[in-house]
């Protein structure tokens, strides 16, 4: 009785597969899960990010701090299109391409002044 269960249970196990469209899509169901949780976690944030920095890089005006690339502080003196003159210290001036700039030197200051600005 019990080799009986066994030899059954083992019979059944090769008949797994599904013929027709429901087999196809069983199949493929894990490919399309995994690509939608690394569209939602991976894709799309990066896409958001790079639209937020693109943002920032055209809004540097004359007087924003920024940081560059290369890890250098300094305040901006000119805009001329894509150049930046970047002051790094009194009387040492320098060219920095705008796709180089990584981020504002102090951005929550930047926002507090326009919200000062937006009270007066």
């Amino acid at each position: 009785m019990f080799f009986a269960d066994i030899a059954n249970a083992m019979g059944t196990a090769g008949q797994q597969g599904q013929a027709g469209p429901a087999g196809a899509l069983g199949s493929f169901l894990p490919l399309i899960l995994m690509f939608a949780i690394f569209y939602f976690l991976l894709i799309r944030p990066q896409q958001k990010k790079a639209k937020e920095h693109k943002a920032m890089l055209e809004g540097i005006q004359k007087g924003d701090r920024i940081l560059t690339a290369g890890g250098l502080y300094g305040r901006v003196m000119a805009v001329a299109g894509d150049e930046l003159t970047v002051e790094l210290g009194e009387g040492m001036q320098v060219k920095v391409d705008r796709s180089y700039v990584a981020g504002l030197a102090n951005p929550v200051k930047k926002a507090e002044k326009k919200e000062e600005k937006k009270d007066k």
